[in-house]
Parts: structure tokens; sequence; C-alpha cells
């Protein structure tokens, strides 16, 4: 939930009734924007001290690269909204001491890269650039909205042989109920942000609140897929991981775990080992 959530409410709802354009505007300012810039913790600070910090360029902002280990066996690390790449400080770690090579990234208007906000073509474009950078991945270790842009960007030239999904989001549409659900907005708000999002956001882009899915094409991306969700998880409903499940097959797997919510889960000890053997294994 936003952190000015009860705030945003009341403001948003009432301007609605008197000035609708206006509050359709303030409704996508707050959308399109990350809840604020998230700080590295103490133990992500050695972390991140430990790597190869890299640069790279998406619609003009730089975006800060990290890597791990000696390069070979790459795995990409897609962190969430409001996140940043060091989150996956456990896993990082774990990854390591299997002898494979971690990447991340901070994306636009997140942890210590520029911009005030980013889009999933920009994640996709990230991502690709990634992939040209260090080769084919071994595995795709991604939380949150980062689950949603990961599966977008193997649907075209980026591959990865597995995929690691955590508190995902699945569907495109989500990002909009959920905000709004989160915010109590008023359904006129809804609808103006779709249609902002749609103008705005993606002029020219069709289709997107299917193309963007993680249940798109599934076919486009044929390789195993596991997935962990928290029976609790106060952002992202466990639903959404099942949608993702159900259009995969049987080539996915969905963990229900209990007590972690949408963020704790990524420090979970039982969680980053059983996420880690999954991406690291063979066949």
């Amino acid at each position: 939930m936003h952190p000015l959530a009860p705030l945003l409410r009341t403001v948003l709802n009432t301007t609605s009734r008197v000035a609708p354009r206006l509050a359709g505007r303030m409704t996508f300012a707050v959308f399109a924007r990350p809840a604020g810039r998230s700080r590295a913790r103490p133990a992500e600070r050695d972390m991140l001290a430990e790597a190869r910090t890299g640069r790279l360029t998406v619609s003009g902002k730089r975006v800060v690269t990290y890597a791990w280990g000696d390069g070979e066996r790459p795995v990409l690390l897609v962190h969430g909204w409001s996140s940043r790449g060091s989150r996956f400080t456990d896993f990082i770690g774990a990854l390591r001491d299997k002898g494979y090579s971690p990447v991340a990234f901070d994306a636009p208007g997140h942890g210590d890269s520029e911009g005030r906000a980013t889009t999933i073509l920009e994640y996709r474009e990230i991502i690709r650039q990634l992939h040209a950078r260090h080769g084919d991945f071994e595995a795709v270790v991604a939380h949150s909205f980062g689950v949603l842009a990961a599966f977008f960007a193997l649907r075209g030239e980026v591959a990865a042989g597995r995929i690691v999904g955590i508190g995902g989001v699945g569907s495109f549409d989500y990002l909009v109920d959920g905000f709004c659900a989160g915010l109590g907005l008023r359904p006129e708000l809804k609808d103006q942000l779709r249609d902002r999002i749609e103008g705005l956001l993606f002029p020219g882009e069709p289709e997107i609140w299917r193309r963007f899915s993680a249940t798109y094409r599934p076919e486009e991306v044929a390789v195993p897929v596991l997935l962990f969700h928290d029976e609790g998880d106060e952002m992202v409903p466990p639903a959404q991981s099942r949608l993702i499940a159900d259009a995969h097959g049987e080539l996915a797997r969905v963990v229900v775990t209990r007590g972690l919510g949408h963020r704790r889960i990524l420090g979970d000890p039982e969680v980053v080992a059983e996420a880690v053997d999954f991406a690291v294994s063979v066949g």
C-alpha cells in the first residue's frame, strides 16, 4: 500500500467530484512514479561493494547495473516496483556459492539509477541490454512487478533456462486494479487512469492489457517456472501467481508460504534455498 494512502484517497476522490480532469491527472502522476526511492540496507551495502558496477542508458536515463562472480553462468535478478536490485542480497550470496554469476540492476526511478519513473518497456530494454552484455541467462529470478516485466522480456530475443517468480504480478490489468483498490478510488478515476496509461505511457502500443501480461502467449516462454507466493501477501494476491501457473501448465509450479508477506519472502532462508536450487538445476 502507498505510504500516503489515506491522504491520497481523500484528496483524489474529493477532487474527482469537483474537477474530474485534474483528479485524473493527479491519479496518473501517483500511479506512474515509485512510492519513494528505496535505500540499500547495511547488509546490502556490503554486497554492493563487492559488485562490478556498470552503466547503461534507457530512454535517456542512466541505469546502474551490478554483476558478481566470474561471468560464467549468469542469473538475472529483476526487482519490483519501489524496490532495488540489492534486495536480492541473499540470492546473490547463494548463487555465488554455487558458482553462478548474479546480474542485477536498479530500474529508472529506483535505487541509484536516474529518473523519477519507469515503465515495463524500459524494464524490457534494460533486460535486453543485459542479455546482450552477459549472454543467455541460466535463470531469471524476479519479484513482484519484476515478474511481469521478466515474462514480457523473455517473449522477445532474451533467453533464459528457468524462471523463478516471487510474489509476482501476472496480469497487467492488476496494476491498475490493485492500485485503485489499495487507495479506495472511485470507479471514474480507474477509468480515467486506464485511458491515460494507454494514451500517455504507451501511445501506439496495441493490446497492452493482454500483451504485457505474463499469461500472454506462454508457448513463447516454454521453460520451467517456479512461483512463490505468500498466502497473506498484502500487496499482490496469490491468485496472480496462479494465473501464471495456469497459463504455463505442466511447466509451472506454485509454492504457497505463510507469514512472510510481500517483502519478507525475499529474505526467507527456505524460499531462497529452494529458489536457488531450482534456478541452477539442470534438466
